[in-house]
């Protein structure tokens, strides 16, 4: 079944469900490589690029960074 297929059969809250994570996904993608790009390298737990990197995984490397990368006071 091709992509535009399966998109056509959904409905529209499914559709709204899709552009709705999608943008939520892009919304933290967007503020992680924002922070990483303006923190110092002594405010970040290991390396900027490596979190860079894993920014772009999915949700996960987002969420990891602001749990997990950024050292916390």
């Amino acid at each position: 079944m091709n992509n535009k297929k399966q998109w056509n059969e959904l409905t529209g809250k499914e559709k709204v469900g899709v552009i709705g994570l999608s943008a939520i996904q892009l919304a933290l993608l967007g503020a992680a490589l924002w922070d990483i790009r303006h923190r110092s390298a002594t405010d970040i737990n290991g390396k900027k690029w490596v979190w860079t990197m894993v920014s772009f995984l999915n949700f996960v490397g987002p969420l990891a960074y602001f749990k997990f990368g950024r050292k916390h006071g």
